[in-house]
């Protein structure tokens, strides 16, 4: 008879849990403090958008042949120079900060020679705008968006098939929340990071102490990951980065996490600390980063919780779908709640809700497309899950904070809330394309 109690992880999993916590501090400490910066240092809210986008545009791109290059390569060299590259980008928001504003180099422009090409000179204000482009605040931002990107891309394609190589049926669903909860914890300990720390020592403070535990990371990582995903010379050769994983599972599994991920970060990590300062809404004192920095932690503190609930309890079952389903209608009221939240216990319990559902439902997912996809297809897999998910991830940013402007924050939110039962359309639908079947057992050989 299954049971829900917990086994100790594999020690290769414990590993990649410690270095995707460390280096999840550089992809949450951004989020309480530029949404505000950027006021402060003249970002319009469209380049705040951008900026908090890019790494996730970026990993559209990178996604794909980050998978193939797992299928191709293993998993402990782009693991370990993935978070090497993350520590590294969450450095240039320090240099972001630090940068000295342009018109102090006015005179570097004016030192330099008169340039006439043909009919056009070159004289001070032409050559002060690309100095003004190196200096500017947001420049170092988006590079180090973008940057974080290309190593996240890498990082999540080969920490999802490290826990498929050491899973079966019967704790795929585990292994993967233990994963993926482990890539997210480190996520709300950025974001008390950012908005703590930056209310009481600076935002240079929270971004260096951000940078050294990412870079902390790379040398976990480098210690204690080992190979784990090894394959036939014949079948390593015969992958090529542009060979994309566009089987029914994983597409099916993609547009779910791209509904979540547009809801979850775009309507509310992108705009949470708008909607305190909007509704006058603190805790402890704090302003409204420090305030958004402990809601935005206690949200994935609860998707984290529900991330390993899901996965076990998934586990546990003859099927995966049913529990899934559970989980997208709990992130659906949640959205529903924070449409209708003026209040500190409301913005909690919505927050409680949104984190319960996100998390309850990607454990499962990931075991679902593991259950469904060949073993030396998984890194690819991995890649086309996650390029849809950063579409949304990107997408939402870009489009809820303009419409926030014009609209306010109750209609989008409550707009947010449809987007969980659509993907349960789409996950029932894509289940009963591939198996025939709206409950497949939790082995593709089962069905």
């Amino acid at each position: 008879m299954p049971t829900l109690g917990f086994d100790r992880p594999p020690t290769v999993l414990l590993a990649v849990i410690a270095s995707t916590f460390f280096v999840g501090f550089g992809g949450g400490v951004v989020f309480p403090i530029l949404p505000n910066l950027g006021a402060v240092l003249g970002i319009s809210a469209f380049m705040v958008g951008v900026i908090l986008s890019a790494n996730r545009w970026v990993r559209l791109v990178a996604n794909a042949p980050a998978g193939a290059l797992v299928d191709r390569y293993g998993t402990r060299k782009p693991f370990v120079y993935g978070l090497l590259i993350e520590g590294i980008a969450t450095l240039g928001y320090v240099v972001a900060l630090l940068m000295p504003p342009a018109e102090s180099l006015r005179w570097v422009a004016e030192a330099l020679p008169t340039v006439a090409i043909g009919s056009v000179a070159l004289g001070a204000d032409q050559w002060f705008s690309p100095i003004a482009f190196v200096v500017a605040p947001e420049t170092w931002f988006l590079l180090a968006r973008i940057l974080w990107g290309l190593g996240s891309a890498a990082v999540f394609a080969t920490a999802y098939t490290i826990a498929a190589d050491v899973s079966d049926g019967s704790d795929r669903g585990t292994n993967m929340g233990v994963v993926r909860g482990g890539i997210t914890l480190g996520f709300p300990a950025g974001l008390v990071l950012g908005g703590v720390v930056s209310s009481i020592a600076g935002n240079v403070a929270a971004f260096v102490a951000a940078a050294a535990f990412a870079l902390l990371a790379s040398v976990v990582a480098y210690k204690l990951v080992p190979e784990t995903h090894v394959t036939s010379d014949t079948k390593k050769s015969s992958v090529k980065p542009w060979d994309i994983e566009t089987s029914i599972p994983a597409l099916t599994v993609g547009l779910v996490n791209f509904g979540l991920m547009f809801a979850y970060i775009g309507a509310l990590f992108a705009t949470l600390v708008l909607f305190l300062g909007e509704n006058d809404i603190s805790l402890l004192g704090l302003d409204a980063q420090g305030t958004s920095g402990v809601f935005m932690a206690g949200t994935v503190i609860s998707a984290s919780i529900f991330m390993l609930a899901g996965g076990r309890i998934s586990d546990s079952r003859d099927s995966r779908t049913p529990i899934l389903l559970v989980f997208l209608v709990v992130s659906f009221a949640g959205f529903l709640l924070l449409a209708r939240a003026g209040s500190t216990l409301d913005l909690a319990l919505a927050c409680l809700f949104i984190g319960a559902g996100q998390g309850g439902t990607s454990g499962p997912m990931m075991a679902l497309l593991a259950d469904l996809t060949p073993d030396e297809r998984m890194g690819r897999a991995s890649g086309t899950n996650n390029v849809l998910g950063d579409i949304g991830g990107g997408l939402g940013p870009m489009i809820s904070l303009p419409l926030i402007e014009w609209v306010g924050f109750a209609p989008i939110y409550a707009a947010c809330a449809i987007i969980p039962l659509v993907a349960g359309l789409v996950l029932l639908v894509g289940v009963r394309q591939e198996t025939g079947t709206y409950l497949p057992g939790r082995v593709a050989t089962e069905v």
